[in-house]
């Protein structure tokens, strides 16, 4: 099934369905085997892992770069966070063209102003997209898209940016109407009921997904019962790897050894199955001409 088609099922789906953050090609095959039906492709932790800010300082063909050895990596679907869709309509078609081109399956773009602000930091100050401006990005990316089941996924930051619940509906209906696969709800209260209150006001047959980073303490039940179809869980990937290289890098500083360590990370041959290395050693053995003995002049 085309990665595509699976991703769109996952939305319209009749249980709530999870999918992980990844921001490499490693961390995408990590999801990949923990069981997960699907990646989300997620701009803060794919520009931290280059080290910059989550202020569209990586370009988008660098941000394509790292996602195709996400997409190369694996079987399931993506779902790639794509900020403002990088500029205008324009940009936006440009994009869907190339995404589809790299086998991913989803777009999620939000309604804030090119370039954008990580939605934790500041975010009072932050200003959005005038509505027709955002529902012509997503028209375009609609028009545009050659695969019937790629999926565009439309951002709301109305709570982020304070605006409150009526424009977070009215916000989300628009997007609806413009042709969006599903509508991302976005909060960073550290409790879920603006999510909650804009559920009990919603009535569109159309996907909700959600991110909880912030409201992280709210039983999964809840949501599922209040009828969300996905969430996602955006960065915990990157973030428990920095714990754990910082507190490796700190252990090896101090020691000046691998002594204490060796045992507790991964070992070298996990990282060569990883990379698929016996598929490899394989193909060499089918494809590379066997190398004869020397013949030993008389």
């Amino acid at each position: 099934m085309k990665k595509s088609t699976q991703f769109k099922h996952l939305l319209n789906s009749n249980q709530v369905e999870f999918i992980m953050e990844a921001h490499n090609g490693l961390s995408a095959k990590i999801v990949e085997e923990a069981g997960f039906k699907g990646i989300w492709g997620s701009g803060l932790t794919i520009s931290a892992s280059t080290c910059v800010r989550d202020s569209n300082e990586l370009s988008w063909t660098q941000v394509l770069d790292i996602v195709e050895y996400m997409s190369d990596a694996t079987t399931i679907p993506i779902m790639l966070d794509a900020d403002t869709g990088y500029g205008n309509f324009n940009n936006m078609r440009r994009l869907v063209r190339k995404l589809e081109q790299i086998n991913v399956a989803a777009a999620c773009i939000e309604d804030k102003i090119f370039p954008k602000c990580n939605s934790f930091i500041n975010s009072e100050d932050q200003s959005l997209a005038g509505v027709d401006e955002f529902v012509g990005k997503i028209k375009a990316a609609k028009d545009t898209q050659q695969d019937p089941d790629f999926c565009v996924v439309a951002r709301t930051e109305a709570f982020v940016v304070g605006r409150g619940l009526n424009e977070a509906l009215d916000r989300a209906d628009a997007y609806y109407r413009a042709g969006a696969d599903a509508i991302l709800v976005h909060s960073k209260i550290a409790t879920s009921d603006q999510i909650l209150a804009f559920m009990a006001e919603w009535h569109k047959m159309c996907p909700i997904v959600i991110v909880p980073t912030k409201y992280y303490s709210t039983p999964t039940k809840v949501f599922a019962d209040a009828g969300i179809s996905m969430i996602v869980w955006a960065n915990h990937l990157l973030r428990s790897s920095i714990t754990a290289m910082q507190e490796t890098a700190a252990r090896v500083y101090r020691e000046q050894n691998l002594m204490s360590i060796e045992k507790e990370i991964a070992t070298v041959k996990e990282i060569f199955r990883l990379q698929n290395d016996d598929e490899l050693r394989e193909a060499e053995k089918r494809y590379l001409p066997r190398i004869e003995a020397s013949i030993l002049p008389r």
